[in-house]
């Protein structure tokens, strides 16, 4: 990394630290470190959960949007997928226990990264390039793209991956379809046709259920994982923004982000269990604690993340952010402020 960016990231984080107690905001019952990506300022926050204090704001590259982090909290991994006019080409590191940045991947001539998901063990990281119709492996210790699995479709944003690694899924925006890949052979297996716009996407640690949300439909499908048959689960959502599986992969949490609510469905039985408004707020990032007992919600209207208790869906509290936060994570790491 640059001296340049180096000086950049520790005014940030001096910058913050000295004004960080005034914006913080104690969650009762819930200790870790939060990292959040602001997509107009291109930063990443570092948030203490239990007392609410900000404890760093780092520089990114252009336009993060997705954020993910190691099991033991140490790493974690930003997608600079770029403005409209400048698509970005890379990737920052960050060492959470050091509130810094360690470094910059470049991987051009890939282009607009955007979903991403930590590979077991934790070096490696599948990431969407959405101009390169493909998902790329990145080693984050070395920078070097190791293999990419091409879609050859359009707009290939998200990605989830099985358990074991083997198997990913993506959603093709512009194709209207969603393709598998083989993740150790970097080969598509098969791409199946699916409702218009399909944005959010996940599949089950054993790779049997895949869930995509449409766009333009409002549709919730559950693909086969094994058979690739397509079926309704839900509908009336105006933009199914993620879709986030409780780590018993029993509960299903889909944030509508132009309905500004967050809807909860039970997988097997696909009934409704409840939902959560928050006017103005627009739900987008989220994810779970490894306990299930909490959710991180980014609201990006209001430059905050909701934390929500589980299973009664009650808001506790709100973590501060920066500018239009996106992609959040969660680690119970808690990070000791110098």
């Amino acid at each position: 990394m640059s001296s340049r960016v180096m000086l950049l990231a520790s005014a940030l984080v001096v910058s913050t630290l000295l004004c960080g107690t005034e914006a913080a905001a104690q969650v009762p019952g819930l200790t870790g470190t939060v990292v959040i990506t602001n997509k107009t300022p291109s930063t990443a926050t570092i948030v203490d959960v239990g007392s609410g204090r900000t404890l760093a704001t780092l520089p990114t590259g252009n336009g993060p949007h997705e954020v993910v982090i190691s099991k033991d909290g140490q790493t974690a991994v930003v997608t600079d997928y770029g403005t409209g006019p400048a698509p970005g080409q890379s990737l920052t590191v960050i060492d959470v226990a050091g509130l810094r940045v360690v470094r910059t991947i470049d991987i051009a001539p890939y282009s607009r990264p955007h979903g991403i998901v930590f590979l077991p063990g934790d070096t490696m990281v599948a990431v969407t390039v959405e101009a390169s119709q493909a998902v790329i492996t990145v080693d984050v210790r070395t920078g070097a793209v190791v293999r990419a699995a091409r879609t050859n479709k359009q707009g290939s944003h998200m990605v989830g991956v099985s358990a074991d690694g083997g198997i990913g899924w993506t959603g093709d925006m512009g194709s209207n379809t969603i393709t598998e890949l083989d993740m150790k052979t970097g080969r598509a297996v098969r791409s199946i046709d699916v409702p218009e716009r399909p944005e959010a996407i996940n599949v089950t640690t054993d790779g049997s259920e895949v869930w995509v949300g449409s766009n333009s439909t409002g549709k919730i499908s559950v693909i086969d994982g094994y058979t690739g048959a397509v079926n309704t689960a839900a509908e009336g959502f105006q933009w199914p923004y993620r879709v986030l599986f409780s780590p018993d992969a029993e509960t299903v949490v889909i944030p509508d982000y132009r309905a500004e609510v967050v809807r909860f469905f039970a997988r097997r039985s696909r009934e409704e269990q409840g939902k959560l408004t928050f006017t103005d707020g627009g739900p987008q990032g989220i994810t779970y604690t490894p306990d299930g007992k909490h959710i991180l919600l980014s609201l990006s209207s209001e430059a905050r993340i909701a934390v929500i208790a589980m299973p009664d869906r009650k808001v506790l509290g709100y973590l501060s952010a920066g500018e239009t936060p996106d992609g959040v994570v969660y680690t119970p790491f808690v990070v000791r402020a110098p």
